[in-house]
This record gives C-alpha cells, structure tokens and sequence, in this order.
C-alpha cells in the first residue's frame, strides 16, 4: 500500500485540479460545450499508444545536473515541467522520486518517476506491486517492450477514483537497473487528458536509457 499520506495526497490533489477546471467551465459561453461532446468514455476502448501524434522533445532528465537526477534519462515532452520530489511518498516498492507536469503544455497531469532500492530485480513484479498499491484498478492489461537495448514491462490499467466519482484510465511502465527498479506512470484528471498527454509518456519510454 502507499506509504505515509501519499494516495490521499494525490487523490487530494486530483480533486483541488477538478474543482479549478470546473471554475473556469462555469466562466465559459454557456452553449460551448465542443469539448465536452467529444471526450471517449474512461471505460470505452481507445486507440493504442503507437495510433498517437510522437511529442517533441523539450530536452533530456535524469543526468547529473538535470531537473531530476534518475537511475535512468528519457526525454521529456516541450513545455513540460520536470521537478526533483523529497516527499516520502512510496507506492508498493518504489518512492516518488520526480513528478513532469504537463500543465505548462496545456494539459493536466503528470508524469510521475518512482524508484527503489538495488536488488528489485524483478520488474514485472515491481510494477504489479505498485498497480496492486492503487486502490480501484481493473482491467491491467500487460506488456514488455525493448528500447535502446533497454527491457522493460509496461501496463495498461482503468482507475476507479471515489473522490471523483469516475473511472479514468492510466498506464505505467517499469526497468530495472544496477541502482534498483524504475517505474514511469502517467495519470492524468481523466481519459481525455490521459490520452492527450499519451505522446509525452510515449516520447519518455522511446528515449529510455540507463545512466
């Protein structure tokens, strides 16, 4: 389960976005609802990860010197926001270790890096341990994939949120390195700002490489 007060301090966190978003609706023309109209349902099947637009590079994270120093780098999205995390906020066998935010590019949500400790070799089991840690998950769908001589496990998964009274979807995906497990998720306030942001976590797991 998560450490300290961190699943209500994110839950928490998603319910203060969602207040501010529907603040700035109720400011809007009142017969605009386009948006609206279009957004897929959270639990409907959507398009895979390679049907979407590639984002462009806005430069590279977790070297000595970056943003947010990693067992691993990978670029992040243009106009995405990269800050270190001290917080100790742990998820299954991993602590947050740096949160991506996407706001500055227009969207909301993060990308969010979690890291654990040498001799987690297992990444299936690490990734599972921290899907398993976030209460209200069904339909994971596993996967591996390989890049830059990099393998890894990745999932697919539906977030039912109390809190907010929906059912979203998020994905997350995991390495092992010789410093311990990493494990990359992606959230989002619902499945349309999932999906928007989809390029941004794609461009991070293509560019992945250990340091």
């Amino acid at each position: 389960m998560l450490v300290g007060a961190g699943n209500t301090w994110l839950r928490m966190a998603h319910v203060a976005l969602l207040a501010g978003v529907l603040t700035g609706c109720s400011e809007a023309a009142e017969g605009d609802d386009s948006k609206a109209s279009a957004r897929p349902s959270a639990t409907s099947e959507t398009s895979g990860p390679d049907d979407t637009a590639a984002a462009t590079s806005g430069g590279t994270i977790g070297a000595a010197g970056s943003a947010c120093e990693l067992p691993v780098t990978f670029d992040i999205a243009k106009s995405w926001k990269a800050e270190a995390v001290e917080a100790p906020l742990s998820q299954g066998t991993v602590s947050l270790a740096c949160e991506i935010d996407a706001k500055p590019a227009g969207n909301i949500g993060f990308l969010r890096v979690w890291a654990g400790k040498s001799g987690d070799a297992d990444t299936r089991a690490v990734l599972e341990a921290f899907v398993a840690a976030e209460d209200g998950v069904t339909k994971e769908k596993y996967g591996t994939f390989t890049t830059g001589g990099v393998s890894g496990v990745e999932v697919e998964y539906l977030y039912s949120s109390e809190l907010l009274g929906e059912t979203k979807k998020e994905s997350a995906f995991a390495v092992t390195t010789a410093d311990g497990p990493v494990v990359v998720h992606l959230g989002g306030l619902d499945t349309e700002e999932h999906e928007e942001m989809l390029p941004a976590y794609e461009l991070a797991r293509r560019t992945l490489r250990t340091t």
